[in-house]
Order: C-alpha cells, then sequence, then structure tokens
C-alpha cells in the first residue's frame, strides 16, 4: 500500500505530458486573468480582481500540479540497465562499433 502512496506522489509525467501542462497553464492563467480583469472592471473592485485572479491561479495550480494520468499516456522506452562496467554489445558511434 506505500509503494502505492508513493508511485501517486512521485510525480512520474511524459514528456507529451509536460509539453500539455505547459499549455494548459498558459492558456488557464490568460484566461482567469481575463475574466478577473473582466469582473474587476465591471464591478469597478480592486479587491475582487485579486480574488478572482487568486481562484484562477489556485484551480490552474489543481489542474497541472498533480500527477493526473492523462500526463503519461506515452512513456519513454528506456534501455535495460547492465551491469557496472559491461558495455552493451552491439553499439555503433558515428558507424564505428563501440562493443
Amino acid at each position: 500500500m506505500l509503494a502505492r502512496i508513493q508511485d501517486a506522489l512521485e510525480g512520474q509525467i511524459d514528456f507529451k505530458g509536460q509539453q500539455m501542462t505547459e499549455l494548459l497553464t498558459t492558456v488557464l492563467l490568460i484566461f482567469s486573468g481575463a475574466i478577473a480583469f473582466l469582473v474587476g472592471y465591471i464591478q469597478q473592485d480592486i479587491h475582487l480582481t485579486l480574488w478572482a485572479g487568486l481562484a484562477g491561479t489556485a484551480a490552474t495550480g489543481l489542474v497541472v500540479i498533480p500527477p493526473w494520468p492523462m500526463y503519461n499516456q506515452n512513456p519513454e522506452r528506456w534501455l535495460a540497465p547492465t551491469a557496472a562496467g559491461v558495455a552493451v554489445a552491439g553499439v555503433t558511434v558515428d558507424g564505428v562499433k563501440v562493443a
């Protein structure tokens, strides 16, 4: 059970998930800022503008900070680990076989 909790809190997301969170962050913050400005302008209340902006920032944080499963749909395939000092057979660098 502890391993499950650790996996959930570890925050593993893939590269496409990182790109999606960056885009979501930008879009949501611009949208919440525009809404906060309009609310404050219509009501003529800077205090209300600040609270609306804070609410939009908090909502954006709830969307992008936790490692939701939608951010890890394209995991990278890494090479299998090898023993220290043992080269992987068949590795070619600039046309020269290393091992």
